[in-house]
């Protein structure tokens, strides 16, 4: 049972890193970097498509990672 949770343990971890690489960059300059990006501050938007759809799996990625880790540590102190 413990090597069948850290085996997709693993690929979970893999999967996370494909899903973060995946999704569109923010392309923030160096003058929001300095003002604190006050002049973006009514301009945020709801993501929609494609990044919403990354958004909600690397969420749900992230959710599944943390609840093997936990079984993991549980398995591994019984």
């Amino acid at each position: 049972m413990y090597n069948l949770l850290l085996t997709v343990l693993m690929i979970v971890s893999i999967l996370i890193i494909i899903a973060v690489m995946m999704q569109p960059a923010k392309n923030d300059n160096a003058s929001t970097a300095l003002s604190g990006g006050a002049a973006d501050l009514f301009n945020k938007q709801k993501p929609r498509g494609f990044e919403a759809f990354m958004q909600k799996v690397t969420a749900i990625l992230g959710i599944i990672f943390f609840a093997l880790s936990l079984a993991l540590v549980y398995l591994s102190s019984h």
